[in-house]
């Protein structure tokens, strides 16, 4: 079972977690990314091209699905206006192990992070700015290249 979605819509993290569980694996791992309102934020807006954003998730799951036995893969990703705790993304992997799943998670977000096509811009009650690609979200998917030890 491998499901991608790009929506507006919130999503339920347990019915997803459910899902996989079905898959008949020993492990499931999952993440859910929830928008923090750190220093003032009162929105973070997301933008997309459908066609585009579709087909990198896809090739990055593809990745995943190469690289790791998965029984179930899943992954939502919000755009839009979002608030403060609000959800805005979930990844989530089945495997018959928990080494591979927790992996083929970690790597799923760290690619997302930096890969995946979104433009951000965050809303303050004084100002609203385009948030700018972080090294260190780069670095961590960069880590992925190296050949495990």
């Amino acid at each position: 079972m491998t499901r991608i979605s790009i929506q507006a819509e919130d999503f339920d993290p347990a019915a997803e977690l459910m899902a996989l569980e079905a898959s008949g694996g020993g492990g499931v791992a999952s993440f859910t990314g929830i928008v923090r309102g750190e220093g003032g934020l009162v929105a973070l807006e997301l933008e997309h091209y459908p066609a585009m954003t579709s087909a990198q998730v896809e090739r990055i799951v593809e990745e995943a699905l190469e690289r790791w036995p998965l029984l179930g893969v899943r992954v939502i990703h919000r755009y839009g206006r979002l608030e403060p705790g609000e959800r805005i993304v979930f990844v989530g992997t089945a495997s018959r192990h928990r080494a591979a799943a927790l992996e083929a998670c970690a790597f799923l977000i760290d690619w997302l992070k930096s890969h995946a096509p979104f433009w951000k811009r965050e809303h303050f009650a004084d100002r609203t700015a385009w948030v700018e690609a972080r090294a260190e979200d780069d670095a961590k998917a960069e880590g992925w290249l190296k050949p495990p030890r």
